[in-house]
């Protein structure tokens, strides 16, 4: 009888604590949306493809920091944060600023877009942006050659980072998941 009560405790702790942990995830998801609707607002962007890509960046952590030097919510270099800042003609801009939920999305949602508009000759502009996004400029260079120059399904198996390969689909998935169930902004 002993041991059955302990296991029944033992149960009730691993459910309750389960629902707690999916609660709290739940509200974290959600936590930074207006940042998110702000900025996709601005760039023209869809929110559901920055939610994700925040999603795999700091998982909506806006104090991330990555090994690069990379921080925020959209896990920005200096040098792209930079580049935002000089087109937006802000003064005393400094990297730090992207700690800011709603500098980093306006930031890395201004530079996605970018990097969405320099592989719109291809038939899905997405898989290039975000292995640019992840891997750099030089690296989508050397992958998009033949066929994987204009088709993102031959570009996807051609990165030669099972790395990046894999944060471009998963954000892909994700992108599709948040399609579903992020709603436009209707305030």
């Amino acid at each position: 009888m002993k041991g059955r009560r302990t296991r029944l405790i033992l149960l009730l702790f691993i459910v309750g604590g389960s629902v707690v942990y999916w609660w709290w995830q739940g509200r974290l998801e959600r936590s930074q949306d207006g940042p998110i609707h702000a900025a996709a607002q601005r760039y023209g962007v869809e929110p559901a493809l920055i939610k994700a890509i925040v999603w795999r960046e700091s998982r909506f952590h806006p104090r991330a920091r990555g090994r690069a030097e990379e921080i925020g919510l959209m896990q920005l270099q200096e040098e792209a944060a930079r580049e935002w800042a000089g087109a937006e003609h802000l003064m005393g801009f400094e990297h730090e600023h992207c700690f800011d939920p709603g500098t980093n999305t306006l930031a890395g949602t201004w530079y996605l877009r970018k990097l969405l508009r320099r592989y719109a000759q291809t038939d899905n502009p997405l898989p290039y942006a975000l292995a640019d996004y992840n891997a750099g400029r030089g690296n989508v260079l050397k992958w998009n050659h033949g066929a994987a120059a204009t088709n993102s399904a031959a570009f996807i198996e051609r990165i030669g980072f099972p790395g990046t390969r894999d944060y471009v689909k998963s954000v892909m998935r994700r992108y599709e998941h948040y399609r579903s169930v992020f709603l436009p902004d209707t305030r």
